[in-house]
């Protein structure tokens, strides 16, 4: 049996999660009282906890059926880097299991030291006997990229019908300290090429490319932390202000650096640029997240088996 560790960032189940989950994300290091209060606060806007769990669960359960489907033996668990069930508890329940090799695959799929980087560093650090093979790159897969391209053509039918073709679509990621470009970290470039293999997919030969004047897609960052070193933008905010002062009344932002609802979505997102939106006079619309879109599941599985066979477990 080949398993499967399928992690994800990991999120508070209750309000009551939310402060040691946050000390976890932040290596135990002393945290203002206003800082737990504001997040604890958005949890509460979005139901008091957060849905990450059970979307990586389903998220895993379909892989695992896809990869079985052939009559191949694989076993997925789920670990999470910074909340339970954590990575180093998955090694452990497979090990137990007598599973001696695996998979690791993060649940997003550009790579940055700071990010993907971090979850196999947490598998080192857990010293377990079980082998891991390493996905740590899936910004090109064409599953992942049909997927998004299918999700955004679906969204803009919300609009008017006549505003259709020419609504701005922003492409959204999760922003990280710009010290990562000290690094060269592949994780902007990543990004850039997710949202080019996506643009092409929408547009028609000679049709509007990405981010100039008078074109229609554009990229930004969202969701910087509350830290007072300076973090990647263009932020989301600062785009949707822009095109609204242009004259833009419809809007739609597709999260690329996202494959389900984590906070950063159903709060940054849904509340904060929505309510953003409203006071501009813009409607702003979002794509549906991936979770178990068929494309990007199958799209993983093919990444998983090819995974197995190069470490000749197949």
């Amino acid at each position: 049996m080949i398993g499967v560790l399928v992690m994800a960032y990991g999120g508070p189940n209750t309000l009551d999660e939310v402060d040691p989950y946050l000390l976890d994300v932040r290596g135990y290091r002393p945290t203002a009282a206003h800082i737990m209060h504001e997040v604890r606060e958005r949890y509460r806007a979005i139901g008091g906890r957060s849905p990450i769990l059970e979307r990586t669960r389903a998220q895993a359960a379909a892989i695992e059926a896809a990869l079985n489907s052939d009559g191949q033996c694989y076993k997925a668990f789920i670990g999470m880097r910074h909340w339970q069930p954590f990575i180093k508890g998955a090694l452990g329940e497979m090990a137990g299991l007598g599973i001696h090799c695996a998979v690791g695959l993060v649940m997003a799929p550009h790579y940055s030291r700071m990010s993907i980087g971090a979850y196999f560093k947490k598998i080192d650090e857990a010293q377990s006997p079980v082998e891991v093979a390493r996905i740590e790159h899936w910004h090109l897969l064409p599953g992942y990229l049909d997927a998004l391209a299918e999700r955004v053509r679906t969204a803009l039918e919300r609009f008017p019908a006549g505003i259709r073709a020419d609504a701005p679509v922003i492409f959204t990621a999760h922003s990280l300290p710009q010290r990562i470009l000290e690094w060269n970290d592949p994780y902007p470039d990543e990004l850039r090429a997710t949202v080019a293999a996506v643009v092409q997919r929408l547009s028609s030969p000679g049709g509007k490319g990405a981010g100039g004047e008078g074109e229609r897609y554009f990229f930004a960052f969202q969701s910087a932390a509350m830290t007072p070193d300076p973090w990647l933008g263009p932020d989301a905010g600062e785009v949707i202000a822009r095109l609204a002062h242009e004259g833009h009344k419809h809007i739609l932002l597709a999260p690329v650096g996202f494959v389900c609802e984590h906070v950063e979505i159903l709060y940054d997102v849904d509340i904060v640029f929505k309510r953003q939106a409203e006071s501009l006079g813009v409607q702003l619309e979002r794509i549906d997240m991936l979770n178990t879109a068929p494309l990007m599941i199958a799209g993983l599985a093919g990444l998983v088996r090819g995974k197995a066979r190069e470490a000749g477990w197949l």
